[in-house]
């Protein structure tokens, strides 16, 4: 029996910094609106997408 290899959880790295830092911005903002959103203010989950959305920022500020 041959061995077969499970592409889940798998991370592709991203070879040009133009389209790291393209889908970077996309995440950040996502993750504003996420925690911006009526629903998850003032919850454990927006307080969740408001700390990722720092964490993202922080990136782009290092790869700018």
């Amino acid at each position: 029996m041959e061995k077969q290899y499970c592409k889940v959880g798998t991370v592709t790295p991203i070879a040009a910094k133009a389209d790291a830092i393209t889908m970077l911005e996309y995440q950040y903002q996502n993750f504003l609106d996420k925690a911006s959103n009526m629903q998850y203010s003032n919850t454990k989950l927006g307080e969740f997408f408001e700390q990722k959305a720092i964490k993202i920022k922080k990136s782009l500020e290092n790869l700018i």
